[in-house]
This record gives C-alpha cells, structure tokens and sequence, in this order.
C-alpha cells in the first residue's frame, strides 16, 4: 500500500505534447516529448540538443534527472549524452535532451517522439569539513577495476 503523497512540482508546457507521463504504476521515470515540428536527423556518433517545451519548478533539495529510454538505447543506439543530466531546483530554463546517436546508422527523430525519461530525486549540499586525514577502510584507495574481472 502506498502511504507517501506524491510531489508536485509546477510545470509549464509550451509544446503541443504530453506533460510528462509514466507508462506503469510504478515507473521512476516519466517519459518526456520532443517539441519538434518536423523530423530530427540525427548521424551516427552526432550529438544534438532537443527542446522539450517544459519549464519547471522543483521543490528545494530536489533535482530532476533526465535519463536515457532503455528502448532508444537498445534498439536504436540512442541514449543521453551527459546522463543522467541534472536540472537544479532553481533553473527556470527550458528542458533540453542532449541526446546522441551511437549506432552506425542515421537515426530520424520523430515529432513528438518520446526522448527520454525524468527521474525527480532528493538531494543534498554538502557541509565540506577540511582534513588532513580520511578513516582507514580495506578498500583503501583502490580504484577503477582494482577488484579484477570477476
């Protein structure tokens, strides 16, 4: 049973498409429109900005996050550049999908294609405290691939 209410969080759509919309009960992620009037190219390995038309307001310590669709990915070699892209609580700009074509055909974006998804998440500034030393830990400073393959 879900007790928690959800979020609101005040939009604008200043685009003929959708607000944002999640496909299941319990998707994370609402899937967000091109607002395009006319069919996208995309070449491969091109990177390309795409409006969305939605303007938001989050609530303090929140951030939306635009994430890739798993479908575009997969099928199609289309996914989010900078992923996930963040949109900080006090940006009142448009919302724009920095998407990339990293298959080896021509990709042809659709108006009012479903671009990408929007996860809205907590988050938290930090307080930096200066140190001259960090806690000990088995890991230590062990980095990328210092635990082998397996």
């Amino acid at each position: 049973m879900h007790t928690e209410r959800n979020l609101k969080v005040k939009i604008i759509n200043k685009s003929k498409y959708p607000l944002p919309a999640y496909q299941t009960e319990y998707s994370a992620g609402a899937d967000i429109y091109a607002n395009t009037d006319e069919e996208i190219i995309i070449q491969p390995l091109e990177r390309t900005l795409i409006p969305s038309g939605l303007f938001i307001e989050l609530p303090e310590n929140h951030e939306a996050q635009i994430r890739p669709r798993s479908g575009l990915a997969f099928k199609h070699g289309i996914t989010v550049l900078n992923s996930p892209g963040t949109i900080d609580a006090d940006y009142r700009g448009e919302i724009k999908v920095l998407l990339v074509n990293l298959s080896n055909e021509v990709y042809r974006l659709q108006p009012g294609e479903r671009i990408a998804q929007m996860v809205i998440a907590t988050c938290k500034q930090a307080e930096w405290q200066s140190e001259t030393a960090l806690t000990e830990t088995v890991r230590g400073t062990g980095g990328y691939g210092h635990t082998g393959k397996h």
